[in-house]
């Protein structure tokens, strides 16, 4: 498993964006700016992929719409993660045939992790034949190519060879907001645990440069981002395969000493990489949100090691004891499998244990889904499924009266909150986020949407606090 970093020239990218004015001068030509629609799915790296492939589609001369029938292009950034995700996009991807036998010269394309599988590959060159591009992660760089090659050409692309990956820098990026923004440092995964399909189809880990990431940081607290969040599948393991070796931990410092009113964040993490540095780094830094996604999975050293996750339940809980340690007000945050291969009723009561003893805020947990291709997706799996979802159901239970109590603490506080949203909830105007990133809706001026604000909180579920502007 060699830590190689592949860094794509800038020669190569500036041949890109060569295309994209190639192709925004025969838009141009057409009048009025044609739209373009990107649908993504899953995870933050596939909202900051997404982000690149709307800075390409800019630079050709698009605009953006939410409407299938008005888009010249539809790009849908896929997830692979479980069953449901892929199906769910394949659904989706079948009932665009429709619109595409309306609009016939729409370029239809799917990509993300989704597309570097070469099952899902194939079954989307025979039975979905109105997609003419289909491209993984790894070669997103060349998408300004592809759309090149389809309007001059026409045709179909397949581009989602096996490949290590690479990094390449200078891509232009549109942004969801003037809020919030997310910023890869890392790409790739190394790690290869059991139930996983990430190291298969984003290749093995690579790290952005030091230099690269804090310039755009820098840029992004210059123009007033007030929520930065710091992506890798394993943000600990940054910096490993840099030609001068550095750690997550010092990369985070230097990050906090940028100027500016801004909080950071990061994920993922993993519990074997999480080192009491990088805990006390977080504890010294204002900047560093009091909040940690520290994913455990499972609670029986068994079905951890099944899962090749590489720590023990101890070890695991003694990270969070030490974390707690240095910061008291820590917001804690875990991915669970319930039914994994193997496990039983006796080993997930492990997990529940673990629940009880760490006392998470707030929980992503899963029933196991097999992916084609990994170690698990082979393994003897006999416990029926209604077990497994009795199971859960506990799990989401005992999670559930925890959240409630945790967020039941915060009424008749006042918290320093970022209001990022517009609220979907009509009685609240806003949404917010305290720094341990728990939502917050709230009552006040939408002008005061994108600033830091006090909230005083008056009121809680298992799922969000209430509040209105102090």
């Amino acid at each position: 498993m060699e830590r190689i970093t592949t860094t794509i020239p800038q020669a190569e990218v500036d041949r890109q964006l060569q295309y994209c004015r190639e192709i925004a001068r025969m838009n141009a030509d057409r009048g009025e700016a044609p739209l373009a629609f990107v649908d993504t799915y899953g995870c933050q790296q596939n909202e900051a992929d997404s982000e690149r492939i709307r800075g390409y589609l800019r630079q050709m001369g698009y605009d953006f719409t939410t409407d299938e029938e008005q888009a010249r292009i539809i790009v849908l950034n896929t997830c692979a993660i479980r069953e449901h995700a892929e199906q769910r996009v394949l659904g989706n991807l079948g009932a665009l045939v429709h619109v595409k036998r309306r609009n016939p010269e729409q370029i239809i394309c799917l990509c993300g992790c989704m597309a570097q599988e070469a099952h899902v590959a194939e079954k989307v060159r025979q039975s979905f034949r109105h997609v003419d591009l289909v491209f993984g992660p790894h070669v997103l760089w060349k998408f300004p190519e592809y759309i090149h090659t389809l309007l001059t050409q026409r045709g179909r692309i397949f581009s989602n060879a096996d490949d290590p990956g690479s990094i390449a820098e200078g891509i232009p990026v549109v942004r969801q907001d003037k809020v919030k923004a997310w910023v890869s440092i890392m790409y790739g995964c190394n790690n290869f645990c059991s139930y996983c399909i990430v190291p298969y189809v984003r290749g093995r880990e690579r790290s952005r440069r030091p230099e690269d990431i804090l310039a755009e940081v820098r840029q992004l607290a210059e123009e007033g981002y007030h929520d930065i969040t710091l992506l890798g599948q394993n943000v600990n393991s940054y910096g490993k395969d840099l030609e001068e070796p550095m750690d997550f931990a010092d990369l985070l410092e230097q990050v906090n000493a940028i100027p500016g009113d801004f909080l950071v964040r990061f994920m993922t993490s993993h519990p074997k990489d999480a080192t009491h540095k990088l805990f006390e780094t977080m504890a010294r830094c204002e900047k560093v949100a009091p909040v940690l996604h520290l994913p455990f999975q499972a609670g029986n050293d068994r079905v951890l090691k099944v899962m090749n996750r590489r720590h023990t339940r101890a070890q695991y809980l003694e990270k969070i004891r030490d974390l707690k340690s240095l910061i008291p007000d820590i917001v804690l945050t875990s991915d669970i499998i319930v039914g994994f291969p193997g496990e039983t009723t006796e080993e997930f009561e492990d997990t529940l244990k673990v629940l009880e003893e760490v006392r998470f805020d707030a929980l992503f947990t899963f029933i196991y889904s097999p992916r084609v291709g990994t170690p698990a997706a082979k393994m003897d799996d006999p416990m029926p499924r209604e077990e497994k979802l009795a199971n859960f159901n506990r799990l989401v239970a005992l999670q559930d009266a925890i959240s409630e109590e945790k967020h039941a603490a915060y009424i008749g506080k006042t918290v320093r909150c970022l209001l990022d949203g517009v609220s979907d909830d009509p009685r609240y105007d806003l949404t917010a986020r305290t720094p341990g990133n728990r939502l917050v809706r709230v009552t006040g001026d939408r002008e005061a949407l994108g600033q830091f604000r006090d909230v005083k909180i008056t009121g809680a579920n298992k799922w969000s606090l209430f509040g209105e502007l102090a």
